[in-house]
């Protein structure tokens, strides 16, 4: 199961267990089955403070993870290889005794919550996104004893996943009722269950000394921004609802100069890693509601918390387009998608369509025809927009047919998932039906820039947030950048650049400009 490097690099994690634990296995008759049980031989030969014992587990196969003498509370309904192979990897550790790098105060809130909490999470092995809720969950399992969690692998459990009409993933219930479907994180989880803690959480926030930089977004831009600031020696926090922003959901990153490939959520992790090197308090699950200036610069949140800094720079980038047809928000999660790589499994052997002919749009074609029956690509303009080298692998693949001058008019299903959408042919006016089982939409960005609406922050009819050349914006110490501004060219390396740009100009701007008479009296008291 496990190749030499691999095994190399498990054997140097494994040293870090404390304390015995037991594996149990779940089995039957199966091929995989077989493998499983053949991969948890090979882990527990692989340190002394493992053993494997015969579980009794409903799913078949699964394993199981405690410290040796307890309960499990930590399952793998599946073979957690692929991009959950971390997770198994973390269970191992974490239920051994070797502690977890999660804030303390979040560690805290976990053993201290109350009730009965069984989670389980459906999940694909090639979803970037389910690892991370995955994790959350075991963690908090491996810490409280009343919460337990299993990670299902729909694609052996298919007929689970046809009762619950599962067609997205992550894919999580709680106590057997739908809980969340999604990348959520640890955080977001934790304000679900608690009911107190939004509350507790807004009351510090606004409790906080005002800040010399405030960036909102923590995607590409914000980090910059966080980094150049930090730099300079001042007060500096990002604010945002995940880090990371919608390079989270970017798989394959080919034009990050210098850096041939990689993966958007291991950017992203870089990014938080370097931004934390200069001490930048990093403030996730919040929402800016709206932003004011006084003698500060306030940003007022959705949970009722307000924080001050002397300038604040906006990178709160964009998200994927909606088509706005009928049908979309009925067959959201249920045959309606966003993430090729994650909900493509679900689809296989079924016929779908991407609609957008974009880069996104002919890379997610690309992808789902190794997958899929076939692939029907619309785009609305009479040609594609995507790279040239894309539209040739493309269009040399038998099982897709790429329609141009097609305007997505509704999205068909029969109450309970997805059975096809018409189209307008624009070049006829005719309305055409295609029928098939799922419609991943890639047509381009959307400026999350709603709660700027009614402030002294100027927008474009776009909703994109109108910049100078140094990222300033029509409210004085507020600078902008990233993918939510006017920059032309919506690409990684640029909103670095442009977050750059906007924390060197509110440095410049805090330098010329005077401190808030408050701050200054303080001053001079001390």
């Amino acid at each position: 199961m496990l190749d030499t490097n691999l095994k190399q690099q498990l054997n140097t994690y494994l040293q870090y267990i404390v304390h015995p634990i037991e594996i149990s296995v779940s089995g039957n008759d199966s091929d995989k089955s077989a493998e499983l049980q053949a991969l948890a031989r090979e882990i527990s030969e692989m340190s002394p403070k493992i053993s494997l014992t015969q579980g009794n587990a409903d799913r078949k196969p699964s394993m199981s993870i405690a410290p040796q003498g307890q309960a499990p509370r930590v399952h793998f309904a599946g073979i957690p290889m692929g991009h959950e192979f971390t997770s198994l990897v973390l269970a191992l550790l974490q239920n051994g005794g070797h502690p977890s790098k999660t804030d303390p105060a979040v560690l805290e809130q976990i053993k201290n919550l109350k009730g009965e909490f069984h989670f389980e999470t459906y999940i694909s092995l090639s979803c970037h996104n389910c690892p991370d809720v995955v994790q959350a969950l075991n963690l908090m399992a491996t810490l409280n004893p009343n919460i337990s969690h299993v990670m299902i692998d729909g694609a052996l459990f298919q007929d689970e996943v046809n009762e619950r009409q599962i067609m997205a993933v992550p894919n999580v219930y709680l106590n057997g009722q739908p809980f969340s479907q999604g990348r959520i994180t640890l955080e977001e989880i934790l304000a679900k269950v608690d009911s107190g803690a939004a509350e507790r959480k807004a009351a510090e926030l606004s409790e906080r000394e005002p800040y010399d930089v405030l960036v909102v977004g923590g995607g590409p831009a914000g980090a910059a921004a966080a980094v150049y600031a930090a730099r300079k020696g001042i007060r500096t926090a990002i604010l945002a609802e995940r880090f990371g922003g919608q390079v989270m959901d970017t798989m394959g990153i080919e034009n990050f100069i210098s850096v041939p490939y990689t993966e958007g959520p291991k950017l992203a992790a870089s990014l938080e890693q370097h931004v934390k090197q200069y001490g930048v308090d990093i403030i996730t699950e919040q929402r800016a509601a709206t932003v004011k200036k006084g003698d500060y610069v306030e940003v007022d949140l959705a949970s009722g918390a307000t924080l001050k800094s002397r300038s604040v720079i906006l990178a709160t980038g964009a998200r994927w387009r909606d088509l706005n047809v009928p049908g979309e928000v009925e067959y959201r999660t249920k045959g309606v998608a966003y993430c090729p790589h994650c909900d493509g499994p679900f689809f296989k052997g079924k016929r779908v369509a991407v609609v957008g002919g974009g880069n996104s749009g002919i890379e997610a074609a690309i992808d789902l025809a190794g997958i899929v029956e076939h692939v029907t690509v619309l785009e609305f303009a009479d040609t594609l927009r995507a790279d040239e080298v894309l539209q040739q692998k493309a269009r040399s693949l038998p099982n897709v047919d790429i329609i141009m001058s097609a305007r997505t008019t509704e999205v068909l299903g029969d109450g309970n998932k997805v059975t096809g959408l018409t189209y307008e042919d624009r070049t006829t006016g005719d309305i055409k039906q295609v029928e098939l089982a799922g419609i991943f939409v890639q047509i381009g960005l959307v400026p999350n820039t709603e709660f700027l609406k009614g402030t002294d922050v100027t927008l474009t009819r776009f909703g994109e947030i109108e910049i100078d050349a140094k990222g300033t914006t029509s409210m004085p110490g507020v600078f902008a950048a990233g993918d939510a501004t006017t920059a032309p060219y919506k690409q990684i390396i640029i909103s670095m650049g442009s977050g750059a740009t906007a924390a060197l100009s509110a440095f410049d701007y805090l330098i010329r400009t005077p401190a808030p008479v408050s701050e200054q009296a303080e001053a001079v008291t001390a």
